[in-house]
């Protein structure tokens, strides 16, 4: 594959100057999500009632995605998605980073805050494949293109994450969130990426919900 679902969240997450990430949180949880969709549309995961099921242990030859489905295979019992997005959120960020930074779409800076606090950030290095991305979301929602599964199934993770307006921050929020949801009650050709779509969905809305809770409380 040319570039994971991961990848392409956490490249639309960075700010192209300045490299800094926005809605860390969310982005996060997406990236992890997007690894469990990336496994389904491979056909090695299934969502079986709640619980992420594993088809086919055989490694996939990506090093964003293959050390996920080890991950769920060396679990004894099947785990709910919220639970894997929770869990894997922190080494999906790292690993779709670390492949955006070897692939040389974007650099590392290291820097100081107030001369004390260590910080990193992702300043843009080569903005082809995000200004295609860009064009291939925006024909699908502003300009009426077919769709394939792997952008409805990005659409679904930004979508599920609150994260739209990072791909189209013009747009017209109530028009937006309905072409979205249209879009991911179109058909589907493999049920099984449906259903993962479905379940991270869910997963990152209640996890972002319960962080939100405990925020305000």
């Amino acid at each position: 594959m040319d570039s994971t679902l991961g990848e392409q969240v956490m490249l639309l997450s960075l700010e192209d100057d300045t490299g800094a990430g926005q809605e860390p949180m969310r982005t996060g949880l997406a990236v992890a999500g997007a690894a469990l969709v990336e496994l389904a549309l491979l056909g090695r995961i299934a969502v079986v009632g709640k619980d992420i099921v594993v088809r086919d242990a055989a490694p996939v030859g990506e090093p964003a995605v293959d050390p996920v489905l080890a991950a769920l295979a060396g679990r004894e019992k099947p785990r709910k998605a919220r639970d894997w997005v929770e869990l894997l959120q922190k080494d999906a960020v790292n690993a779709a980073r670390g492949r955006l930074l070897e692939r040389g779409l974007v650099r590392e800076e290291r820097k100081r805050v107030w001369g004390i606090f260590p910080t990193r950030r992702y300043p843009e290095a080569d903005g082809s494949v995000e200004r295609e991305l860009r064009d291939t979301l925006e024909a699908v929602v502003h300009g009426g293109a077919e769709p394939d599964e792997r952008t409805v199934a990005l659409l679904g993770l930004l979508h599920g994450a609150g994260l739209q307006e990072l791909a189209f921050p013009e747009a017209e929020k109530k028009a937006l969130d309905r072409r979205l949801t249209e879009l991911a009650q179109g058909q589907w050709s493999v049920p099984l990426v449906r259903d993962a779509v479905r379940a991270v969905q869910a997963a990152t809305t209640a996890t972002i919900a319960a962080v939100t809770a405990v925020t305000l409380t």
